[in-house]
């Protein structure tokens, strides 16, 4: 699978989760962007991923880990954030 894919997955299980439809996110971006994501075809820039997670109320980087975790079924979220402490701290 493909990070974009991952990215898709991610996307939409948590629009999902709050319960969403991709015409809630009108304002952000159209329901066919929103599918076309969802269906891991496009990537979107940061900046439209940070809008998506504001509209989904979560923090971009929960998008982000909830990605690497499609991508890699075997990890677990404690250990993918202790790497990311590590590897951030100054």
């Amino acid at each position: 699978m493909e990070i974009k894919q991952a990215f898709g997955v991610a996307l939409r299980n948590a629009r999902l989760r709050r319960r969403l439809t991709q015409e809630d996110f009108h304002g952000i971006c159209s329901r066919t962007y929103m599918s076309t994501l969802e269906r891991g075809m496009r990537n979107p820039t940061i900046d439209k991923a940070a809008a998506l997670a504001e509209r989904l109320n979560i923090h971009p980087l929960t998008l982000l880990a909830e990605t690497f975790l499609v991508l890699d079924p075997d990890a677990d979220l404690a250990s993918l954030l202790k790497k990311v402490i590590q590897q951030t701290e100054v």
